[in-house]
């Protein structure tokens, strides 16, 4: 039959068709479609591995944190009182040592004690002069007046005597290292021990044989003034723990 010749002719073409369209497609086609998904392939970024030293976190850390959990303490150095620091927390000055009242004279080191009675047998000796070699000299000379120290201390000691031999001042020495005595500055460079124990007391708080034994030095029209005043003015005398006589002056 004519019809039948057409369907299988045309059944024969067909995959040839199909196959020139499919070739024809192939090579029709931009070049480039697959040359970009190799080429995307070769240029993609390769992630490098991160350092961990370059590793930080989003967020600062404050300095103060050094807990890493956000509670803010404070650096040592708020905590630690440096060297030379004399103040308190609340900028007031520390509390002075109180000075410490010692009546047995026999419980002195022993440079005090020696030292005590070469005053007591200079002073008692009538002779000025006899001070003289206890003064010291140079950085360690007593002091015996407020100020600059004088060329000759004797001779200062000498003026302040209401007679021309010194002998005045030679009793009120004698007079004052008779008495117990004060301990100040206890376990400091200033350590001293005071003449009489009144310089380093209350006079409001002496006790009637003290105030007996202070009227010995003074009159009570002085006592009177002291108070007002605010503490023992008048004279003083101070040994170092060592032996050296300090000082042996007048005034508050």
């Amino acid at each position: 039959m004519p019809g039948m010749g057409f369907y299988s002719s045309l059944r024969h073409r067909l995959p040839v068709a199909l196959a020139a369209t499919a070739l024809f497609l192939a090579f029709s086609l931009p070049p480039h479609t697959a040359v970009a998904l190799t080429e995307l392939k070769k240029e993609a970024p390769v992630e490098q591995p991160k350092d961990p030293a370059d590793t930080v976190d989003d967020e600062p850390v404050p300095e103060d944190d050094v807990t890493g959990g956000g509670t803010t303490l404070p650096m040592p150095d708020s905590l630690i009182k440096k060297p030379g620091d004399d103040t308190t927390a609340d900028g007031k000055d520390q509390p002075e040592i109180p000075a410490v009242i010692i009546t047995d004279l026999s419980t002195l080191p022993e440079p005090v004690k020696k030292m005590r009675v070469a005053l007591v047998e200079a002073a008692a000796s009538g002779d000025i002069e006899r001070l003289r070699p206890l003064l010291g000299t140079g950085e360690d000379q007593t002091q015996v007046s407020v100020g600059d120290a004088p060329e000759d201390p004797i001779a200062a000691l000498k003026s302040l005597s209401g007679d021309q031999d010194g002998r005045e001042v030679l009793a009120i020495l004698l007079d004052i290292i008779s008495t117990s005595t004060a301990l100040v500055d206890k376990g400091t460079p200033q350590e001293t021990y005071v003449w009489p124990y009144f310089a380093e007391k209350n006079l409001d708080t002496l006790t009637p044989p003290e105030v007996v034994e202070l009227y010995r030095i003074v009159t009570a029209g002085d006592v009177t003034d002291m108070k007002e005043f605010g503490g023992y003015n008048f004279y003083r005398l101070g040994i170092g723990p060592d032996g050296k006589w300090k000082f042996f002056v007048a005034g508050d």
